[in-house]
């Protein structure tokens, strides 16, 4: 999707020019993908524009860095207030947001550690990842011959961009298939995670999601799903699944900052069905609570 440009950029504790936010080509993130990043979404609300579970994601930032041993400069609390500055200074109200750690310029060489660790946050307008179309209606979706980066090569707790070379290839395959996103197994068969989404299945009333340990990101908005779920009375449960089960759900859906809750009408051509009562009811409240309609999840927006 195209990037609408704005003002400013936040780079190593600097508001910089869009159009001057560079990098040298040497950088040692651009050859090796030693970089980790977030996806995050501002909302306009009443109240003005909140950023949906903010520290959260920064915390999240954080731990993807320590794992591969990048020391970032700044605290999580002032990462969370360079957010804000970035979303203020543009003049956003609603926004998706980018932060990114990255090994910069200085050394070559596939050992990371002697390279210099940079950080830059940028915001811009952006629509629903898959389209509106597709939350009112769902998308259809493909099993991937690629499967997931196992947990002990790259793992998938870390939030890293050279990995996501795995969801690039399974997403060029799924669309080049007719297919708006890709389902991708793990080298067991076991089900785990769309591209950049995490999944869902109801069946016979209860919502399963793939657990952690089956190789997938764990995700902030599927926590939020699944607290929000659990709160409306929805049994959850975290249960592997395989391919299979996807053919013989009830209803399906997929959650992430970007795509936040997309239902899901086929998978390998075999249809699901318009977006069920579940789905329906789980999207509506999670939009009713990134607008800031819903008391009870105030703590969850944080106010720009």
């Amino acid at each position: 999707m195209a990037l609408t440009k704005v003002d400013k950029i936040w780079m190593d504790g600097e508001l910089v020019d869009w159009d001057k936010a560079n990098v040298h080509v040497l950088t040692h993130a651009l050859h090796y993908g030693s970089g980790v990043f977030e996806g995050i979404r501002c909302y306009e609300t009443a109240s003005g524009p909140a950023v949906f579970r903010l520290t959260e994601h920064m915390e999240r930032l954080e731990s993807s860095a320590a794992m591969l041993l990048m020391d970032i400069d700044h605290t999580v609390e002032e990462m969370v207030e360079a957010v804000k500055d970035v979303i203020r200074v543009n003049g956003l109200r609603s926004c998706y947001v980018r932060p990114l750690v990255f090994r910069g310029y200085g050394v070559m060489g596939l050992d990371p550690l002697p390279a210099p660790v940079s950080m830059a946050i940028a915001a811009w307008p952006w629509e629903t990842y898959l389209g509106e179309e597709a939350l009112l209606h769902g998308v259809a979706v493909g099993v991937s011959s690629w499967r997931q980066r196992g947990i002990n090569s790259t793992p998938p707790a870390i939030k890293a961009t050279g990995q996501y070379i795995n969801s690039s290839l399974a997403r060029i395959e799924a669309n080049r298939h007719g297919y708006a996103e890709a389902v991708l197994l793990n080298e067991e068969g076991k089900v785990c995670e769309g591209t950049g989404e995490n999944l869902f299945i109801v069946k016979k009333g209860v919502i399963h999601t793939p657990p952690v340990s089956d190789g997938i990101l764990e995700g902030i908005t599927r926590d939020s799903i699944m607290t929000i779920a659990r709160n409306l009375g929805h049994e959850v449960r975290e249960s592997s699944l395989v391919r299979t089960d996807l053919y013989t759900a009830d209803e399906m859906f997929m959650t992430g900052s970007a795509a936040e809750v997309v239902p899901v009408h086929s998978v390998d051509g075999r249809r699901i069905g318009e977006p069920g009562p579940v789905t329906l009811g789980l999207q509506d409240y999670f939009f009713r609570v990134v607008q800031g309609k819903e008391p009870a999840y105030a703590a969850w927006l944080e106010h720009v």
